[in-house]
C-alpha cells in the first residue's frame, strides 16, 4: 500500500529541474513548449534560406550563389518550412491546448509524446547535414521528382531517412491526439460539444495517419530505384516517372490541408472571443471540416494537369478541385457572420485572424484560377503558383499560428505581452507579406518560371519589390521573438484566469499561468 501512495505522490510533483526536465518530460505542456520553440528555430532557419533566395533574385544576373546551391536552398527551404516550422507549431499548440480544452489531465500516451518530439531534431539534423555532404543537398524542389532527384549525391539516403523519421514523428503525434480526444474528454462533452480547434485537430490527425505512409512508400521506391536496381520510376526499365507524381500528390494534397485545418480551428477560437459572440453555424463548421478532409483525397492530380492525362481525368480533377471551394467558403462566411453585429475589439490575436481571413481568401481565389485546366497550362510552374501557395501558407498557416500564440500566451505564462510591440509586429508582417508575394502574381502571369536563379530583365522591377518586402518580413519576426521573451519574463501586467473578456471554454477555467497538471478531477460540461 505504501509503495502505491508513494508513486501516486511522486506523480504529482512539479517539473524536474535542469536539462532532465526537457529530455525526459512526459508533461503535455512541456512537450508543447518544446515543439513551439523548435518550430520557431526552424522558422528562422527556413527564413534565412528564403532571404538568400530573395537576395539572389533582387536583380537579374548571378549575384550571390551558384545555381546548384540555389536549387538546394529552394528544396531544403520548403522541407524545413513545411515539416519543421508549420507542422510542429500546430502539434505544439495541440499538445498545449487539447488536454486543457477537453478537461483531460494530460495526453493519453505521454511517453510516446516525448519520443515523437525528440526524434524531430534527429530528422532535421539528417536533413540539414546534406549541405555538407559530397554533391550537396537535394536540388530537385521539395516535390523530389525523379529522375532529377536521383542525381543527388551522397545526400540522397540521408534525405530519405530524414523523411521517414519526420513521418514517424507525425504519425505518433497524430495517434496520441486521436486517442486523447476520443478517450479523455470531460464527462458531458459529447463530440458536438467539442471546441472547433479540437474537431479540426481530430480530423487532421486522421489525415496524417492516412497519408504519411504514402510518402514513406514513395521515397522508399526512390531509394530502391537508386541503389537496388528497381525501376519503379525509370522509363528505361519499364517504370514511369509520372507514377511518382501521382503517389507524391496523393500524399501532398491532403498535406496541404494538414497545414490549414488546425489554422481554421485557431481562427474559430479567436474570432468568437473578440466578437463577444458564439461561433455562427458550429455544426456546419464541423461538417465543412470533414468535407474538406474527404475531398482532399480526390483532387491530387490538379498539380499535374500538364503531364498528359486523359481528358476525363482532367475534367474530374478540375471539378473536384472547384468543389472543395464550397466547404471552405462555408467557413469564411461563418467567420464573417460571427463578427456581424458583434462587439468587436482589435487585440493582436484578432488582427492576425482578420488578416488571415482576408489574405487566405485571396490565396483561395488564385487556387480556383489554377483549378481551371486550360488556364493552368499557362500558370503551371510559373511564379503565379509560388504566389498562390505562399498566400495560403504564410497569411494562412503562419498567421493562424501567430494568432494562436498571442491568444494563449498570456494563459500559459500568466503575463500580458507588450500590446504595442505585438501590434507593431502585426502591421510590419501583414504589410510586408503582401509586398513580398503579391508582385509574384504579376511576374508569373508575365511568364517567369519558378525555381530559377536568374531571369530576363523585364521581370527585374517586381522581383526587386518582392525581395525588399521579404527582408522587412524576415526582420520583423525578430520583434515576435522579443515580445514572446518579454512576456515569459514578466510582461506588462499579470492576467486573471479569463484572460480575454469574451473567452469561454474549459481552458479559461484554469488559473493563469496554467498549472503544471491541469485537471486533477475532470470538470463537468453542461
Amino acid at each position: 500500500m505504501e509503495s502505491t501512495t508513494a508513486t501516486h505522490d511522486d506523480h504529482y510533483h512539479g517539473p524536474a529541474s535542469g536539462i532532465r526536465r526537457w529530455l525526459f518530460t512526459t508533461n503535455h505542456k512541456d512537450i508543447g513548449t518544446l515543439y513551439l520553440w523548435f518550430s520557431l528555430i526552424m522558422f528562422f532557419v527556413g527564413g534565412a534560406m528564403a532571404m538568400v533566395i530573395r537576395a539572389e533574385l533582387i536583380a537579374p544576373g548571378m549575384n550571390l550563389v551558384d545555381p546548384m546551391f540555389y536549387n538546394q536552398l529552394i528544396t531544403v527551404h520548403a522541407l524545413v518550412m513545411i515539416f519543421g516550422a508549420v507542422m510542429p507549431a500546430f502539434v505544439g499548440l495541440a499538445n498545449w491546448m487539447v488536454p486543457m480544452m477537453i478537461g483531460a489531465p494530460d495526453m493519453a500516451l505521454p511517453r510516446m509524446n516525448n519520443w515523437s518530439f525528440w526524434i524531430l531534431p534527429i530528422g532535421f539534423t539528417l536533413l540539414l547535414m546534406t549541405f555538407f555532404l559530397p554533391g550537396g543537398a537535394p536540388a530537385s524542389g521539395w516535390t523530389i521528382y525523379p529522375p532529377l532527384v536521383l542525381q543527388t549525391g551522397d545526400a540522397f539516403p540521408f534525405l530519405v531517412f530524414s523523411i521517414h523519421v519526420l513521418g514517424i514523428s507525425s504519425i505518433m503525434g497524430a495517434m496520441n491526439i486521436i486517442v486523447t480526444i476520443m478517450n479523455l474528454r470531460a464527462p458531458g462533452m459529447g463530440l458536438l460539444k467539442m471546441p472547433i480547434f479540437i474537431w479540426t485537430w481530430l480530423i487532421t490527425a486522421y489525415l496524417l495517419i492516412a497519408v504519411m505512409p504514402v510518402l514513406a512508400g514513395a521515397v522508399t521506391m526512390l531509394l530502391t530505384d537508386k541503389y537496388f536496381g528497381t525501376s519503379f520510376f525509370d522509363a528505361a526499365g519499364g517504370g514511369d516517372p509520372v507514377l511518382f507524381q501521382h503517389i507524391f500528390w496523393f500524399f501532398g494534397h491532403p498535406e496541404v490541408y494538414i497545414m490549414i485545418l488546425p489554422a481554421f480551428g485557431i481562427i474559430s477560437e479567436v474570432i468568437p472571443t473578440f466578437s463577444r459572440k458564439r461561433l455562427f453555424g458550429y455544426e456546419a463548421m464541423v461538417y465543412a471540416t470533414a468535407a474538406i478532409a474527404f475531398l482532399s483525397f480526390i483532387v491530387w492530380a490538379h498539380h499535374m494537369f500538364t503531364v498528359g492525362m486523359p481528358i476525363g481525368g482532367l475534367l474530374f480533377f478540375m471539378f473536384t478541385t472547384m468543389l472543395i471551394a464550397v466547404p471552405t467558403g462555408v467557413k469564411i462566411f461563418n467567420w464573417v457572420a460571427t463578427m456581424w453585429r458583434g462587439a468587436m475589439t482589435f487585440e493582436t490575436p484578432m488582427l492576425f485572424a482578420l488578416a488571415f481571413l482576408f489574405l487566405f481568401t485571396i490565396g483561395g481565389f488564385s487556387g480556383l484560377m489554377l483549378a481551371i485546366v486550360p488556364a493552368d497550362f499557362q500558370y503551371h510552374d510559373s511564379y503565379f503558383v509560388v504566389a498562390h501557395f505562399h498566400y495560403v501558407l504564410v497569411p494562412g498557416s503562419v498567421f493562424a499560428i501567430m494568432a494562436g500564440v498571442y491568444y494563449w500566451l498570456p494563459k500559459w505564462t500568466g503575463n500580458m505581452y507588450n500590446e504595442f510591440w505585438a501590434k507593431t509586429h502585426f502591421w510590419l508582417t501583414a504589410i510586408s507579406v503582401n509586398i513580398t508575394f503579391f508582385p509574384q502574381h504579376f511576374v508569373g502571369l508575365a511568364g517567369m518560371p519558378r525555381r530559377i536563379p536568374d531571369y530576363p530583365v523585364q521581370f527585374a522591377d517586381w522581383n526587386m519589390v518582392s525581395s525588399l518586402g521579404s527582408f522587412v518580413f524576415g526582420i520583423s519576426q525578430l520583434i515576435f521573438v522579443a515580445v514572446i521573451i518579454g512576456c515569459i519574463r514578466g510582461g506588462t501586467r499579470k492576467v486573471d484566469d479569463r484572460v480575454w473578456e469574451g473567452s469561454h471554454g474549459l481552458e479559461w477555467t484554469l488559473p493563469s499561468p496554467a498549472p503544471y497538471h491541469s485537471f486533477d478531477k475532470p470538470p463537468e460540461v453542461r
